[in-house]
């Protein structure tokens, strides 16, 4: 079992801290934005039930986590292989029993965890509106554009967290973002 301080050297070595938090936002914003759009070709289409907005909207966040871990580890596992091989050519010795070999193995493991959660988590905060109608909760407005509402909100968050790290003005990074999920609704009630 790795400890936490093992932990946290491994992804000092391998500087994964970026990846994981790059891959966080990025799969967590495509995860957002994948069931604001599903949403939306719900609310445009023709009465539909709750539950199968549900449904849908689950299996999509559970597609999409189990992408991101998949794409993931075989491209981190890939990369760090051949980082390790690269060090060990380097350095004209193996590195078997290194931490940067436990990183090589461990590491492709964590990044792909955070890419495949991140997706997930997101959609089940989104849709949680959705579960609180199908359970009888009274709520102020009806649950799928409540439900588009708190996608919007995470997508802003999602961009004004990416302003923040990128040093820019994190309103600003927000906003754009949610340009683009405005883009998205309006496209897809366009077409239908």
């Amino acid at each position: 079992m790795v400890t936490l301080q093992q932990l946290k050297t491994l992804l000092a070595i391998s500087h994964s801290e970026e990846i994981m938090r790059r891959y966080f936002v990025v799969n967590g914003f495509d995860g957002a934005l994948a069931i604001l759009g599903l949403m939306m070709g719900f609310y445009v289409s023709e009465q539909v039930e709750l539950a199968v907005v549900i449904t849908s909207c689950l299996a999509t966040a559970l597609a999409l986590g189990m992408s991101g871990i998949s794409s993931a580890y075989i491209s981190e596992a890939a990369e760090r292989r051949r980082a390790l091989m690269k060090l060990e050519e380097a350095m004209v010795t193996s590195l078997d029993e290194s931490h940067h070999a436990r990183a090589a193995m461990l590491i492709p493991w964590l990044v792909a965890l955070v890419n495949g959660m991140a997706p997930l988590i997101f959609a089940l905060i989104i849709i949680s509106p959705l579960w609180m109608a199908r359970s009888g909760l009274v709520l102020p407005v009806d649950a799928l554009p409540m439900a588009m509402g708190v996608a919007i909100s995470i997508i802003f968050l999602l961009g004004a967290f990416l302003g923040r790290v990128g040093g820019t003005f994190w309103l600003w990074s927000g906003l754009r973002s949610i340009a683009v999920a405005l883009l998205t609704v309006g496209l897809i009630y366009l077409i239908g």
